[in-house]
């Protein structure tokens, strides 16, 4: 199974999960408050050692990485920016670089600064020119180095977490503000990219490709009834399509970002409309293997959703596709399975950039802590040593010769 030869093979990391001691951000306030188990801390250090990690991810044959930048370290206080931390992020840049590593930034990856929650986030609508002001702040800074932005990482489910089953910060539990906040997110996204390439053609530059990473899930009937069948259908509309629709139709995505993980089986118990959209099956039904999370493995899922966005006839890039597992085997069976699945899209026309596996070294998953490992390097938290797995190595193979045996 050969890809294309500029196809873009890397890892992803997410700032506040591998940076450590970001303490202007409303999740390490919040950490503090509820007494989290397992709070952030020092993380992975990659603030300091992240030369060190992106020679890793070249050592392993990788020519792209996704990362994002931490808003509440540029601007710790409202409209105090930090000019060490902007030139911080511009040598973060320039290392990539220097490694032919491509960046791709991603410049909300589910936290805020601290004072931005206080005034409501993003359920206030007259926050948002606050963060237009940041971005325009970090793309005038990274432009000349960057081609692929991300504005928004996941925005269903920081959603979801946050807004609907409430155990992220604010911890709330309401359809209504989920609503406000999704409608808010959108808006902003749309203002962004416009943003983005206004400041490109101002100076210029080529034009960037902007895009979100949208958490995208096969919603499964458990068994063929009318109501599983038809609360599939709905979850499909609303988690998946209707953010990516909308944005097209405000022609503000220049490729489709896919994150990929796993499926819900959904299985309606009751008559009520959080039933409806939330219930999966919880006896068992249709088993297959898990990670360690107990997320369904459902390669297949991958291909059956990248067919679905064929019809928007625009680029998709595969932003994150990962499993958490003590198994490094199965870490590199999950690999070559989702791969597979992928050229077979591919093969059958859907146009994909490349592939970015998560995470490139263990870290921080947020409320779960330093439990579930994710990484492609195992991350000692005792001496922040990085180990390349024997999966890293094999997915070595395939970023070298674009040929997955």
């Amino acid at each position: 199974m050969e890809f294309p030869k500029d196809f873009f093979w890397g890892a992803a990391t997410s700032a506040y999960q591998v940076e450590g001691n970001n303490i202007y951000c409303d999740w390490w306030e919040w950490e503090k408050r509820v007494g989290l188990k397992e709070a952030s801390g020092p993380a992975c250090q990659h603030y300091q050692r992240y030369k060190e990690d992106f020679d890793l991810a070249k050592g392993l044959n990788h020519n792209a990485h996704r990362l994002s930048i931490e808003w509440s370290r540029i601007e710790p206080e409202q409209g105090q920016f930090s000019t060490k931390e902007i030139d911080h992020y511009v040598d973060v840049i320039l290392s990539l670089r220097e490694r032919n590593l491509e960046p791709i930034v991603t410049l909300h990856h589910f936290t805020n600064p601290l004072w931005f929650a206080k005034l409501g986030g993003w359920q206030n609508r007259n926050t948002l020119p606050y963060f237009l002001r940041y971005v325009e702040k970090i793309v005038h800074a990274l432009s000349d180095k960057v081609r692929f932005w991300v504005t928004i990482n996941e925005p269903m489910v920081y959603v979801h977490s946050a807004y609907i089953v409430g155990s992220w910060p604010p911890q709330e539990r309401s359809f209504l503000k989920a609503h406000t906040v999704i409608n808010n997110l959108l808006n902003t996204h749309i203002k962004a990219y416009n943003l983005i390439h206004n400041i490109y053609s101002r100076k210029g530059l080529s034009s960037p490709l902007v895009s979100i990473a949208k958490n995208m899930l096969p919603f499964v009937p458990c068994n063929l009834n009318l109501k599983n069948k038809f609360s599939a259908f709905l979850r499909n509309r609303s988690y998946n399509l209707a953010f990516i629709e909308k944005l097209i139709r405000h022609r503000s995505l220049d490729f489709v970002g896919v994150n990929y993980y796993t499926r819900h089986l959904v299985d309606v118990e009751k008559w009520s409309f959080r039933s409806f959209m939330l219930d999966v099956c919880q006896r068992n039904h249709q088993p297959l293997k898990k990670n360690s999370l107990g997320w369904d493995i459902y390669p297949e899922g991958l291909y059956r959703i990248l067919l679905r966005l064929k019809k928007y006839n625009l680029p998709i890039f595969i932003l994150e596709n990962g499993i958490c597992t003590e198994d490094d085997n199965a870490r590199w069976d999950f690999i070559y399975q989702h791969l597979k699945n992928l050229h077979l899209a591919m093969s059958e026309g859907v146009r994909v950039l490349g592939y970015i596996y998560w995470s490139l070294i263990d870290n921080f998953e947020w409320d779960k802590g330093f439990g579930p490992r994710f990484g492609l390097a195992e991350t000692d938290y005792n001496t922040y040593k990085r180990t390349a797995r024997d999966s890293a190595k094999r997915f070595c193979a395939v970023s070298k010769t674009g040929v997955l045996d």
